[in-house]
């Protein structure tokens, strides 16, 4: 875009942030480039190139690779994720007889962004668009918000709600954990070994299978 004009276009259009965001988009659907390329081929600063871009892999729109390229974020993969995920939901919900749940990260908050509930009376039960805050050190929060982990799944038991337990999976999207995958219910229904040992390498195995799904939208 650079070569061909757009880039003074874009300055002299006199474009808003919006726009330049809008751009960004555009050039990366194209190919993965860095800050200093997108400068270039946008006609922007290097400053303002790498600030706009750094916003938008904050926010899920770009993914910065260990190169330092920029590709389309998994911001864009939530509506593919949330189809995908209502028919592997409905197996584990079918299989550990407890609520299934996949969570997405929204800055400092998690998002519910599919759910298929228990059918018992007594079960864990969050509405599709509940948020919740990360700090709250649920299951899925943790996974969420974990370095890298190598682990396979994280439980927790009574910690945001007494009497409530659940385990949780990452899914991955290239190298970031974008979603988790989790099965909550009541302790009360729980084996003794915890709800690690319980549901631990099932959730670990939906969550795997959702991988598939964004590796090949």
């Amino acid at each position: 875009m650079g070569e061909d004009g757009s880039g003074k276009a874009l300055r002299s259009a006199g474009v808003g942030v919006l726009d330049r965001v809008v751009a960004i988009l555009d050039a990366v659907e194209t190919r993965p480039m860095g800050a200093s390329e997108l400068a270039r081929h946008l006609g922007l600063s290097v400053p303002t190139a790498h600030r706009l871009a750094q916003a938008m892999v904050g926010h899920g729109l770009l993914l910065r690779d260990a190169e330092g390229r920029h590709h389309i974020g998994h911001r864009f993969a939530s509506t593919a994720l949330a189809t995908a995920a209502i028919p592997v939901l409905d197996e584990l919900r079918d299989q550990t007889g407890e609520t299934a749940q996949i969570w997405v990260r929204r800055g400092e908050l998690r998002l519910c962004l599919a759910c298929a509930e228990s059918p018992s009376e007594l079960r864990a039960s969050l509405p599709v668009g509940t948020l919740l805050p990360l700090s709250d050190k649920g299951s899925a929060a943790e996974v969420l918000t974990a370095e890298r982990s190598a682990d396979r799944w994280f439980e927790s038991v009574s910690v945001r709600t007494p009497g409530l337990c659940s385990v949780s999976a990452g899914v991955r999207y290239g190298a970031e954990v974008v979603a988790a995958v989790c099965v909550a219910g009541p302790v009360s229904r729980v084996a003794p070994e915890g709800p690690g040992a319980q549901w631990g390498e099932l959730v670990a195995a939906a969550a795997r299978r959702l991988e598939e799904v964004l590796q090949y939208r």
